[in-house]
């Protein structure tokens, strides 16, 4: 009996491929896979215990690791914003010290990225030393540093600089602290076998977003549930209109429904902008006046008015169609319907009512304005806006028998979807499932040493899917699973599918493709895009270039308008001294700031109170005038407690002032009035200025240069692989295809709701199966015509692959021996140590119990998506990322951009003390999302550490 193909996983076992059973193996002589050496299975005390001859355990040399990694990174990425950073950071940038060894490197961290990963990019990889990378990049970057651009603090607002070098930090010390291994072998990390929060139950739950009850939003639980026709007289005559039910139930109130027509979701649209300026809305959905049919429900019983609503089932004036479906009922059909003369006029007997045509009026314009309220609701901000809580609550209406019937009708159909849904993602997950085995050799292959070269390598070779090895056949198998239900998920199964599914439509029917295919032929893309940027990039006789005049009168339109706001603020303040000094603070040295900011954080004061007190800024305040200033900000203060939201400032509620003269209630708000202004003006100096650096830094000749060598080297290389491999040919094919898929949707819409959902899955496969031979012409063409261009940058992402599986080939790190040796020359105390280490472990294991805890809250709140088929099919530590240390960077980014989609940047024009009153806010909300979080633990004796691990640190990345 022949035995069946056998295929070895990561673990090192044995899987059948008929029946996935697994079994152990003996060591085998053929290479397993690269990994990093495990801790034998040891007890819990062996555990707590070092090694013999070893100083820590292997947990203890992790956390030590990460400890001292984490510092380091930290240390080097708020470096690069020292202008001196690239002189210390070693070849291939100058130096005024001369030739900077790796050993070193200020930066060894950041220089072994740049050298190994960045500089050998595929385009980079020709740049020339001294022209591109000393003469050109270093140049602008140390010029752009010297500007001093104002930061988060100077804002009191994210800026996106700070979050990018957080997202930037914690994704470098993720690639040291996976990438680097420990010389001893035992490192261990924090386990828990229910570290994968999401249980499968919670997959199912994530079709439930769509469901007409309980999807609670922010306090908000709605559902567009009906629609009715509303009779209004204009002059003469009645005018018929839809009007659309939401029932509304919030938490703490009774539940009721009100009545809104299409124009006033509009009206709450124009006035969310109006509330929200700068608040990016989700679209509201194009009018559409489609009737859907259905012929599965209807009444039942003798009585006409219980088998047909007259709101959903009267003449309308549409056809019934014999083929009515349950994507017809969800709003996906767009077709428009007569109702047949003989449907309307015979007579039937009671039992025939169940099989009656029932006319859903408006259902597609019902679910995808319900998806625009739940999309608006998922935003903290509008969901607590006077638009939406008028909308929402204003008028409400009582409902009638016929009425209650047709939310009945439209409720069992969301729930008939819902059931499609699942029954759809079952049978994909079921297909996806019986090529596991398949797809377990092919994640093999693909993770092994030099997996995706032979990948690409076959593409290259093989001109059809057919001539692919059988791995690579069952992924692209695979793969049209996955693309089938992407596209079942993004135009079928949603509330906004039917406004997504026409916008594709209109666009694909308005797009010329012939003509884009001929232009794309016959033109010379490189030749254009060389003479458009000479266009903008010359400088005749030495004068601006275009470009440059382009962005400067942008910029110069920005500081006119921040210096109308500055000339009206001063008016107001009328106080020469205060302005002055926040002027001259704004341009000062970056020293005398950073002196002003520390007397700030010293005195436990506002920074306006230390600037307009400073003795380094000039003009000198007098004793009154600090008394003044120092007034103002306790005026401030008391406003922003006890002020009003609705009214800027209204007098306060607190007891205190209430019993205050009228007087000195006067005074109080005049102080907190200036100081507003003052906080105003300090934006206003602090924004004009970083319009007035950026501007100086267009300006110069060095920032032309170096965009049209960026030009050079990214995208002309790119313009001869599109024009060797005729990509022109492939805007037919995607045309072909976009045809294709918009029938397969139309024929999917029509189906009834009795239809095999098999069918519905094949027919999206067989959709991907038509087109993906086209598509593989076109990868398979780009490669054979790339010039080696995407060989390179294949071997480029597998160097950083090779770096995370096996480490630098410079050695690892020591850490017992770095521990050890800082005892026995007494820069450490141990025991203190070794406490200090113990707690940072006690300090991430009760870290990750409490980001679990909190994400089954936010699961279970949000009701996650479902995972698609397949999805699960590479793992991160197939790419030798460990799975514990990305779900820790993970956990630590949440943490800080939690609230980021609440942040306004158009604050500059509202009322200053809402402003103050928004960001205490945030910082409250922050404390009590927060509340119950571990603290890290204070390290003292572990700083004694630094100087040794750095030498050490220098040696293992000096290749």
């Amino acid at each position: 009996m022949t035995q069946p193909p056998e295929v070895k996983a990561l673990d090192g076992t044995i899987e059948h491929l008929n029946n996935g059973e697994k079994q152990h193996d003996a060591p085998s002589k053929s290479p397993a896979l690269p990994t990093r050496p495990k801790p034998n299975g040891q007890s819990v005390l062996e555990q707590s215990r070092p090694p013999p001859g070893h100083a820590l355990t292997g947990k203890q040399e992790h956390y030590l690791k990460r400890e001292l990694l984490s510092q380091q990174v930290d240390f080097e990425i708020t470096e690069l914003a020292s202008p001196t950073a690239l002189q210390r950071f070693g070849a291939p940038f100058r130096s005024h010290y001369g030739e900077v060894a790796p050993v070193d490197s200020d930066l060894p961290i950041l220089r072994f990225i740049f050298v190994h990963h960045v500089r050998n990019f595929p385009f980079l990889d020709q740049a020339r030393e001294k022209e591109f990378w000393q003469d050109k990049l270093q140049v602008f970057l140390e010029l752009f540093a010297q500007k001093h651009i104002s930061s988060s603090e100077d804002r009191l607002e994210e800026s996106k600089r700070r979050k990018l070098a957080i997202k930037a930090k914690k994704l470098v010390e993720l690639m040291m602290v996976s990438g680097i291994p420990t010389a001893s072998g035992y490192e261990e990390r924090i386990r828990f076998s229910e570290l994968e929060v999401v249980d499968r139950g919670a997959q199912d739950q994530g079709l439930l977003v769509n469901t007409p009850e309980g999807n609670a939003i922010n306090g908000w639980d709605i559902n567009v549930a009906g629609v009715r026709i509303t009779s209004v007289k204009r002059t003469v005559r009645y005018h018929q209109h839809a009007e659309f039910i939401i029932r509304v139930r919030k938490t703490g109130t009774p539940d009721h429904f009100i009545g809104r027509r299409y124009g006033e979701f509009a009206r709450l649209h124009r006035r969310l902008r109006t509330e929200l300026p700068g608040k990016v809305l989700a679209p509201l959905p194009r009018k559409n006046k489609s009737s859907t049919t259905s012929t599965f429900l209807g009444g039942g019983g003798d009585d006409d008015a219980s088998s047909i609503s007259s709101v959903s089932t009267q003449n309308t004036g549409f056809a019934h169609d014999d083929g009515g479906s349950l994507r017809n009922l969800v709003g996906m059909g767009h077709r428009r319907n007569a109702s047949s003369q003989a449907d309307r006029s015979s007579p039937r007997a009671s039992g025939e009512y169940r099989r009656e045509h029932v006319t859903l009026y408006r259902e597609d314009q019902r679910v995808s304005l319900r998806a625009f309220l739940r999309t608006c609701l998922q935003n903290s901000q509008i969901a607590r806006s006077k638009a939406l809580e008028e909308f929402l609550t204003s008028n409400p209406v009582k409902l009638n028998q016929e009425e209650l019937e047709d939310l009945d009708r439209r409720k069992a159909m969301d729930e008939k979807r819902i059931e499609e849904q699942k029954r759809f993602y079952e049978i994909a997950r079921q297909r996806a499932k019986e090529l596991d085995v398949y797809m377990e050799r092919f994640r093999r292959d693909i993770v092994e040493s030099n997996g995706l070269t032979r990948l690409f390598k076959e593409i290259r070779e093989k001109e059809r899917i057919a001539d692919l090895t059988t791995e690579y056949q069952k992924f692209a198998e695979w793969l049209r699973i996955e693309v089938a239900a992407t596209i079942y998920h993004l135009f079928l199964a949603e509330d906004n599918s039917p406004e997504l599914f026409a916008q594709a439509k209109r666009i694909h029917s308005m797009i010329p493709y012939g003509a884009l295919k001929q232009v794309i032929r016959f033109a010379n893309p490189a030749m254009v895009m060389r003479g458009v940027l000479d266009l903008f990039l010359a400088q005749p006789l030495g004068a601006r270039s275009l470009a440059q005049r382009v962005l400067g009168m942008a910029l110069n339109d920005g500081i006119r308008g921040f210096q109308k706001s500055i000339d009206s603020l001063t008016t107001k303040i009328d106080d020469t001294v205060f302005c002055e000094k926040l002027k001259r603070f704004v341009n000062a040295d970056e020293e005398i700031k950073n002196l002003v900011r520390n007397e700030a954080v010293v005195d436990g004061v506002d920074l306006i109170v230390a600037i307009l007190k400073s003795e380094h800024i000039s003009p000198e305040p007098t004793p009154e005038e600090v008394g003044k200033a120092f007034n103002a900000y306790v005026a401030w203060n008391n406003a922003v407690d006890n002020v009003s939201l609705s009214q800027p400032l209204l007098r306060s509620e607190s007891s205190l002032l209430t019993m205050l003269p009228p007087k000195v209630d006067d005074e109080m708000k005049a102080g907190a009035q200036l100081f507003a202004y003052l906080k105003q003006l300090l934006k206003m100096y602090t924004r004009q200025r970083d319009k007035a650096m950026m501007l100086s830094v267009i300006e110069e000749p060095v920032t032309l240069q170096l965009f049209r060598d960026l030009f050079t080297i990214f995208y002309e290389p790119l313009v001869r692989v599109y024009k060797s491999a005729n990509v022109y040919n492939s805007v037919t094919d995607f045309a072909a295809f976009a045809d294709d898929m918009f029938r397969v949707l139309d024929l999917a819409q029509r189906q009834d709701v009795s239809a095999d959902p098999n069918q519905t899955v094949q027919s999206f496969i067989d959709l991907c199966a038509r087109h993906q031979d086209n598509f593989y012409k076109f990868v398979h063409e780009v490669h054979v015509h790339d010039n080696g261009l995407f060989g390179q940058l294949m071997g480029w992402l597998e160097g950083i692959l090779e770096f995370l599986r096996h480490g630098p080939k410079g050695g690892k790190l020591d850490m017992n021996a770095l521990f050890q040796g800082a005892v026995d020359i007494n820069q450490i105390d141990k025991a203190a140590a070794i406490a200090e280490i113990d707690n940072l472990i006690k300090w991430q294991e009760e870290r990750k119990k409490w980001h679990q805890d909190k994400t089954r809250q936010k699961m279970a709140a949000e009701n996650s998506s479902s995972s698609a088929p397949g999805s699960a099919t590479f793992r991160s530590s197939d790419f030798g990322i460990n799975e514990t240390d990305l779900a820790d960077m993970n956990d630590e980014i949440d943490g800080d951009d939690s609230d980021s989609e609440s942040r306004d940047d158009s604050e500059e024009d509202t009322d200053p003390i809402a402003i103050e009153r928004k960001r205490r806010a945030k910082k409250q909300d922050h404390l009590r999302r927060s509340a119950g979080e571990p603290v890290k633990p204070e390290v003292r004796q572990l700083k004694g550490l630094r100087e040794g691990f750095l030498s050490m640190l220098r040696m293992v990345l000096a290749d």
